[in-house]
């Protein structure tokens, strides 16, 4: 499939009309989008953009402007949080007489706002000469996205950010262009310059295999960290998810060297490890490259509905059929691998909640895809866009993507910088489209990726590459799969010779698995509102939420919302907070709210960490509250801290992403004469008794017995470890149903 895209490249830059030679008709900035197989549901064509004749880039501010966090250690508890980061500056620039020359500059809050603001210098009118794919109809909008990004995207400042001035996005108006229809083997030249598509529409197209690929030179490398350094911070955060802190982790580094040409590298990627979201990005006058064989899709919209198809779960391809079906199978069977991907799940379904219809979420599919080298799990979960927001609010709210950074995504965020030190510039970014008029598009992210600078007269490449960690990692083997993840790149760049790392290729495939959930009735969902100033207006009579920075707190929302019921979420871990903590603010608040019931939700480290939930919960537990109050994880332990319980390291260690059994007595929110429920645990932490309290417990995990349930003799007082709201929790939702059933105290 890779093959007819190159060769409809090298056709086109023969013939005068892509590349350098093209500079009648536009730059020779380069654009190519390619699904190099499988080809399914998700991946059928591929996209040649024609000589681009507008641009925009956007660049990392200055430091008085955007200054680096002071030194900090997130994964001690230390995590600083902003309420507001300045406005991007994107350059809006035009190809005039051989050159980019500035148009105008954009100032956008976010990714949101710069695409929004990008409408009005972007044509609405449908394309002169049309294609019949799926890609927008009219001039849209293609490019690079950097992860360094999340400092818009996150309540955060680095501690190590890009320099002033690094290039964090720049994206091309695609005004012509061929498009690739793989599942019909056809092709077609779309566009509003006449003379280009003619020209384009008039060329032979070689057949495929005919397109030779420039001969491997080879080069050295060196990289950022030892596999000394790699295992120490595997390690770090194996303790910090020992102290409750974070959950899971993706980290990585970074090999760095000499290349003959990007897209040479490219081709030799699409011939060795094609992948279904590749693509290649070159800005010729900022000495600019990204090539990538990407195979995860970060986000897709159709219309109203939204897709993202994360990964988490990895194993090689095996050298036969059956030894691939073998792995295939050993992967699909491990709990930590199930357990990683569940976790990612429930992060995605989290980030989609912040523009979903309530109740629309739902897991679709769940596959093993097969590529060249390696097999991944992969689940797509689709949701319903709300009526009032656009592609651009949803991309927005899901980047970066979950599956390289980890939970919960604010902390996890913060200690990847800590760890990697290192700028991660464009990979585990994203590129992809947007149509800026109706959000439709579709991105990627970017790992498997290559990205390159031309400085004095050479071309220096780097290459990320690492994993997600979690408590069940062990450090060799994180520091191997990093290697091996990079492998087909630095291969392909000249760094390393294939008998150094051998990697058994495969056949492309999917493989259906049992998804684990559908979508809820939308139509019969209470809504979900956020309290983000003082007098923001919400209804009274409403579910109460505090969001303690969990990366699964919207899910918990989504949850109440699909009972019928209104929920207002209410930010208790943040700068904004902190007014609540005064007792007369936080009466009058209740006053105005006056809402049916309190849930104090999950977060990452301590209950005192969460200084507005410990607050509640004393309150709840003095008898100040007239409503019905249920914690979750870090509030059922703020609970318990409140009542005079210890909270300690879990006996058997964190546990995150497992369905576990419990026990319970059938009072509370347990449901009355039934057996042991099916929930999913995420903590690493547990209240442990010691001395006489108020709060009984009234649910255990059947096979520890550690405490998974409290409640309150006489007060409508109920507490919960693990979390009902999870994809793997089967039972979590008659339990949510339960308390939310319960009357209020009076």
């Amino acid at each position: 499939m890779s093959e007819r895209v190159m060769a409809i490249v090298e056709t086109l830059e023969a013939n005068h009309l892509l590349g350098e030679g093209a500079f009648r008709f536009g730059s020779p900035d380069r654009v190519v989008l390619v699904s190099g197989g499988p080809v399914s549901h998700l991946a059928r064509w591929s996209l040649v953009a024609g000589p681009p004749t507008k641009r925009v880039v956007v660049r990392q501010p200055a430091r008085t402007v955007l200054p680096a966090a002071e030194p900090h250690q997130p994964l001690t508890g230390d995590v600083r949080l902003v309420e507001d980061s300045p406005l991007l500056q994107a350059e809006v620039e035009e190809w005039k007489h051989g050159s980019w020359y500035h148009d105008v500059t954009l100032r956008a809050a976010g990714l949101a706002d710069l695409f929004s603001k990008l409408r009005s210098t972007t044509d609405s009118a449908p394309f002169n000469h049309p294609h019949s794919t799926s890609l927008p109809t009219r001039p849209f909008w293609s490019g690079a996205l950097a992860y360094d990004l999340v400092q818009w995207t996150q309540p955060l400042r680095l501690q190590h950010p890009p320099a002033e001035g690094t290039v964090l996005a720049v994206l091309w108006c695609i005004e012509n262009g061929v498009v690739v229809d793989h599942l019909n083997e056809s092709s077609a030249v779309f566009g509003n310059d006449d003379a280009w598509v003619t020209k384009a529409d008039a060329l032979p197209v070689k057949a495929d295999g005919t397109v030779e690929v420039p001969p491997l030179q080879p080069h050295r490398e060196a990289v950022t960290h030892t596999d000394e350094t790699h295992a120490d911070n595997v390690e770090a955060v194996r303790q910090g998810i020992v102290n409750g802190q974070v959950y899971q982790v993706n980290i990585g580094k970074h090999w760095q060297g000499e290349i003959d040409h990007p897209y040479a590298v490219f081709q030799r990627l699409m011939r060795e490890n094609p992948a279904p979201f590749s693509a290649y990005v070159h800005a010729e006058d900022l000495g600019l490259a990204v090539a990538s064989s990407s195979p995860e899709s970060l986000l897709m919209l159709r219309g109203d509905e939204l897709q993202t198809s994360p990964i988490k779960g990895t194993c090689p391809q095996g050298a036969t059929p059956e030894e691939a079906a073998r792995l295939r199978d050993a992967m699909y069977g491990d709990q930590k691998e199930r357990a990683e991907h569940r976790m990612l799940v429930d992060l995605m379904r989290n980030d989609l909640t912040q523009v979903a219809v309530p109740g629309s979420i739902g897991v679709a599919r769940f596959d093993v895809e097969a590529y060249a080298n390696v097999q991944h799990l992969v689940s797509h979960i689709t949701a319903t866009l709300q009526p009032d927001l656009t592609g651009a609010h949803a991309l927005d709210a899901v980047f970066p993507g979950g599956s390289i950074t980890g939970c919960p995504r604010t902390v996890v965020c913060a200690v990847i910088d800590e760890l990697e030190q290192w700028p991660r510039s464009f990979w585990t970014g994203s590129i992809g489209y947007m149509d800026v008029h109706d959000g439709q598009g579709a991105w990627n992210i970017l790992i498997r990726t290559l990205e390159a600078h031309f400085r004095a007269g050479r071309w220096q490449a780097t290459v990320g590459a690492g994993g997600g960690i979690t408590i069940a990692s062990e450090p060799r083997k994180e520091v191997e799969e990093a290697a091996w993840k990079g492998a087909a790149l630095r291969i392909a760049a000249g760094w390393m010779r294939n008998e150094h790392m051998a990697l058994p290729s495969g056949a492309l495939g999917i493989h259906p698995l049992e998804p684990p959930s559908r979508p809820a009735n939308a139509s019969t969902c209470g809504r979900i509102m956020h309290l983000e100033q003082e007098g923001d207006a919400v209804p009274a009579g409403s579910v109460l939420f505090v969001d303690n920075l969990d990366s699964f707190s919207l899910n918990i929302a989504d949850a109440v919302a699909q009972t019928g019921r209104d929920v207002v979420v209410l930010k208790g871990r943040s700068p904004q907070s902190e007014r609540w903590l005064d007792p007369v603010a936080l009466h009058d608040l209740l006053e105005r709210l006056q809402p049916s019931h309190l849930i104090l939700g999950p977060g990452p480290g301590r209950p005192n960490d969460a200084a507005l939930t410990m607050a509640l919960a004393h309150h709840a537990l003095a008898g100040q509250l007239a409503m019905p109050v249920l914690g979750v994880c870090l509030g059922h332990q703020a609970l318990a801290l409140a009542d005079g319980w210890a909270i300690v390291p879990s006996p058997r260690g964190p546990v995150h992403g497992v369905p576990v059994d419990i026990e319970h007595d059938g009072t509370g929110v347990f449901p009355a004469a039934s057996g042991p429920l099916k929930l999913t645990r995420y903590n690493s932490l547990v209240a442990s008794k010691r001395n006489e309290h108020h709060l009984l417990v009234n649910a255990t995990e059947q096979e520890t017995g550690l405490v998974m349930g409290l409640r309150h003799p006489t007060r409508n007082v109920h507490g919960v470890q693990f979390h009902p709201e999870s994809v793997g929790s089967r039972d979590g939702q008659r339990l949510i149903s339960q308390f939310l059933s319960s009357q209020s105290d009076g």
